[in-house]
């Protein structure tokens, strides 16, 4: 096992520090850097770095928690499904306590619905296997780095002949809402920190047309302390120097190219699609669709069902923490009556949450 331990030698990340000031000396204008990951922004917030940073650095979180990006209709039709007979809904914990319109599974769960925790989709198709009698579905919820052990649950299913098992699909890609928010004037981002979960699957050039179409410097970093201080070093160069590249702070774990068996496996169960975003909206190209030959599987198709598009809670400033354009703390309930034990919107539940992180870490907002 690799100690963390040379990840987290406060000397070196000083030194990072102090290499970073110098860089930009008396620069007046402020660099803005985003991070897309939900687990960089939970260990961002834990080791205090935006405390630490140049003050003309400026780090934002944007859409990297996929419960939190996970529209409001979308659970609604989970709770739908959830009230037909014979129906056992398996998902993993984090969605439990997340809001629909008007209920949510843990509600639905505590009057009586099926609805079971897994902590696999290969434990969803074991449910199903043992409950030959009730059509057992998973909520696909997630980005590239679960799609994958989802994918691979279906093709399990047709290789064991299990016809009871359905998946209601609504994974999500990263490159494409990315485009979105550099597109975006408001943001006016200068760099990104790409996630590095994500990258491990689809490699760190997935990101080249987003840093050349838009001229914007990407960094793949790991989780610990400097790497996360590294990636912002490297952002910083490429700002410096006006040149937009893809640097590769996290080689230990991503690859150029990505893991080519997980993209087969993947690609071989879904196709890409249009998705709708919380906070961003529909997206071409930022979904997964389960493909035609896997229809049986698929709880779309097989269980037509009409859900409304769901505003977002007038209280809740959810959408814009997920773009980037407002802070957890700037939200008027943070804190007040949004909290971990009642949570009005998603960003507040999940643990890869921004407001969940700022909750836990930096209720005051410091920067």
């Amino acid at each position: 096992m690799i100690s963390r331990q040379p990840y987290r030698d406060p000397h070196i990340g000083a030194a990072l520090l102090k290499k970073m000031a110098e860089r930009l000396g008396d620069r007046p204008q402020t660099i803005t850097l985003m991070e897309v990951c939900g687990t960089h922004t939970m260990a961002i917030y834990r080791a205090g770095i935006r405390a630490l940073l140049p003050p003309q650095v400026r780090l934002i979180s944007g859409p990297g928690c996929p419960v939190c990006v996970t529209p409001i209709e979308d659970i609604d039709r989970a709770i739908a499904l959830t009230r037909r007979p014979d129906t056992l809904i398996a998902t993993f914990g984090d969605m439990m306590r997340v809001p629909g319109s008007h209920s949510s599974l843990q509600r639905e769960k505590a009057t009586g619905a099926n609805v079971r925790i897994v902590y696999s989709p290969l434990d969803a198709l074991k449910l199903a296997k043992n409950h030959p009698d009730k059509t057992v579905i998973f909520l696909g919820i997630g980005f590239e780095t679960t799609a994958p052990a989802v994918a691979g649950s279906l093709l399990e299913a047709r290789r064991q002949g299990v016809k009871n098992y359905q998946v209601l699909c609504s994974h999500k890609t990263m490159p494409a809402p990315m485009a979105e928010l550099a597109s975006d004037p408001d943001l006016a981002i200068d760099g990104f920190l790409c996630p590095a979960h994500v990258s491990a699957i689809i490699g760190a050039e997935a990101f080249r047309p987003l840093c050349e179409d838009h001229a914007l410097p990407c960094a793949v970093t790991g989780f610990e302390p400097l790497d996360i201080l590294q990636g912002i070093d490297m952002l910083l160069d490429q700002v410096m120097t006006e040149q937009a590249r893809i640097d590769n702070q996290y080689r230990r774990v991503v690859k150029p190219e990505g893991n080519r068996r997980a993209r087969h496996i993947l690609y071989q169960v879904f196709e890409p699609d249009l998705a709708v975003w919380r906070g961003l909206g529909p997206i071409t190209n930022s979904g997964l669709r389960i493909r035609e030959d896997f229809a049986e599987h698929d709880a779309v198709r097989q269980i037509p069902l009409q859900t409304a598009p769901a505003p977002e809670p007038t209280d809740c400033r959810c959408g814009d923490i997920l773009k980037g354009k407002t802070a957890p703390q700037h939200c008027p309930q943070f804190g007040a009556s949004c909290t971990p034990e009642t949570p009005i919107g998603a960003c507040m539940v999940s643990a890869e949450g921004s407001c969940a992180a700022a909750y836990k870490y930096d209720q005051k907002g410091i920067t």
